[in-house]
C-alpha cells in the first residue's frame, strides 16, 4: 500500500483519502487497484458502516495521471480503472464524498456513483473527455442526460464546459455546496458518521432499492463505455490531444 491512498479509520467510517499532492492527485493503475480493493473489503466489513472518499481541501483529482495511463492504457473491461468502477457500482454501504478544487474526468464521473457528495462552493468539475479525443466514461452518458437533460448534458459532455460547486449542488449532482474545501470536508465526515448510528441492513436494503432500477443499464453503459473508450485511446484523434496535453505540461 502506497502514501498515494491513505486509508483511515474511525469507528464505523473507513476513509479513503488521495493524497498525491504534487501531481494534483492524478489516479494511476496503483491507485485504482488500491481503491477497487479497499472498497470490497470495506463492503464486506461488517464493522464498516459508510466510506467517504476524499481528497484534499485544496484539491480532489485532477482525473487520470496522462502519462501512466498512456505507458500502459488500460486494455479491457479487467484493467484496474475498470474494475474500480464496478467496485464503487456495486458498494452496498454509504459512499459520502468531499469535494474540493479540481474534479477533473472521472473525478467527476465517479460521484455520479456516490449517495452523498459535499463540495466547496468554488470547487471546478469538467469531464473533457471530447477534448482529448475520448468520449465518456463510468455511466456518465446514461446518467447525466437524464439527471440534467440532454441540452445541458451535451455542454458538459460535447464541450467539455466546465461548473463549479454551486452549480453541482443546484443540478443534483451534489448534495451541498460549503463555503470552503474545509468545510466540505467536515459536512462530509459528519454526515457519513451519521451511519453509525442507523440499523445496517435497513440503509443496505433502501440503498439496493435505490439503485435497483438503474443498475443492469449502468452496467451495460459502462462496458460499452468502456469499450469505446479503449478503442478511442488509439484513435489518432487521442493520440494527438493526449501528446499534446503531456507536452505543454
Amino acid at each position: 500500500m502506497t502514501d498515494a491512498i491513505q486509508i483511515e479509520r474511525e469507528r464505523g467510517l473507513l476513509t479513503l483519502r488521495l493524497n498525491r499532492p504534487d501531481k494534483k492527485n492524478a489516479l494511476t493503475r496503483a491507485m485504482y487497484s488500491q481503491l477497487g480493493d479497499a472498497l470490497r473489503q470495506a463492503d464486506a466489513d461488517p464493522e464498516v458502516n459508510a466510506i467517504l472518499l476524499t481528497g484534499s481541501s485544496e484539491c480532489f483529482t485532477a482525473g487520470n495521471d496522462i502519462a501512466d495511463f498512456l505507458q500502459e492504457p488500460p486494455s479491457s473491461l479487467d484493467s484496474p480503472v475498470f474494475r474500480f468502477m464496478l467496485a464503487l457500482l456495486e458498494c452496498r454501504k454509504p459512499v459520502v464524498a468531499a469535494v474540493a478544487g479540481a474534479a477533473v474526468g472521472i473525478g467527476t464521473t465517479l460521484l455520479l456513483h456516490c449517495d452523498l457528495v459535499y463540495v466547496s462552493r468554488d470547487a471546478r468539475l469538467r469531464m473533457p473527455f471530447v477534448n482529448l479525443g475520448l468520449c465518456p466514461e463510468f455511466g456518465s452518458s446514461l446518467i447525466l442526460p437524464r439527471l440534467l437533460g440532454h441540452a445541458k448534458a451535451a455542454e458538459l459532455l460535447l464541450l467539455g464546459e466546465g461548473f463549479n460547486g454551486e452549480q453541482a449542488a443546484a443540478w443534483g449532482i451534489a448534495s451541498e455546496a460549503l463555503g470552503s474545501g474545509e468545510e466540505a470536508l467536515a459536512r462530509a465526515r459528519e454526515m457519513a458518521l451519521r451511519f453509525e448510528s442507523l440499523p445496517p441492513d435497513a440503509v443496505r436494503i433502501s440503498k439496493q432499492l435505490m439503485k435497483a432500477l438503474d443498475r443492469e443499464p449502468l452496467r451495460k453503459a459502462i462496458e460499452e463505455e468502456g469499450a469505446l473508450f479503449i478503442q478511442r485511446l488509439r484513435s489518432p484523434e487521442a493520440v494527438a490531444a493526449l501528446s499534446g496535453f503531456i507536452n505543454k505540461r
